[in-house]
């Protein structure tokens, strides 16, 4: 896989994300899940780690990573893409970061689904943030990217149920959501927060920006 022929600026806020062929599944069960994310954190390093054929079940998150491609400020998985937000701060991070995540799950996927070729919808996409309107938004677009698979057309119509949306955002494992509520787990290694604008400078004021967007009576 080559490596995308992007320029990126240090410093600079991306939003990153790609889906599979045809739109179709690139998860399709807990462990898919587990594994993709385990990559956010494992790929995420100026060294290369014998991840691709480690056994089954290893604990990625117990390598040692010590000099990151990038800071990661959010993602989440859907059942057929991934969004992910981040920073770069080494010279082609980036680029680097996405290729050792999409070959190492490629690898993954292939080799459990005994099937070979490509599996996304070729190179991940990026939009620069580049005002903090917008970066700001992210933060809320990507963990709220889930309610879909809630309420399939929620952003026009609401929620309609605010509790069950929110209930359903903290049940949802495969997003950055539960580290922003400083919920205790390995998968808080994967953020560099300070690495980021302090929007949210304690977990009550996240919470106060999602309960906004999530409120169908204001945006009605």
């Amino acid at each position: 896989m080559s490596i995308r022929k992007v320029s990126f600026a240090l410093g600079e806020y991306y939003h990153l994300y790609n889906r599979g062929n045809s739109k179709q599944k690139i998860f399709h069960d807990k462990q898919d899940y587990e594994r993709f994310v385990g990559l956010l954190y494992a790929c995420n390093s100026q060294e290369n780690f014998k991840i691709f054929n480690t056994p089954k079940g290893q604990d990625l998150f117990s390598l040692d990573i010590r000099k990151k491609l990038v800071g990661i400020g959010a993602y989440i998985l859907m059942p057929n893409h991934f969004h992910v937000l981040v920073t770069q701060i080494e010279d082609n991070g980036i680029s680097k970061f996405m290729q050792k995540v999409s070959t190492a799950y490629v690898m993954y996927y292939n080799k459990k689904y005994k099937r070979t070729g490509g599996l996304f919808e070729g190179k991940f996409k990026s939009q620069h943030a580049g005002n903090d309107r917008y970066l700001k938004y992210l933060f809320s677009y990507i963990h709220l990217n889930c309610l879909k698979l809630l309420f399939e057309n929620w952003k026009k119509e609401g929620t309609r149920d605010k509790k069950k949306a929110l209930k359903y955002l903290f049940d949802y494992k495969y997003s950055s959501y539960l580290d922003y509520l400083e919920f205790p787990r390995a998968q808080n290694k994967i953020l560099n927060i300070k690495a980021f604008p302090k929007y949210f400078p304690d977990k009550k004021s996240f919470i106060k920006e999602i309960f906004e967007w999530v409120d169908y009576d204001k945006y009605s």
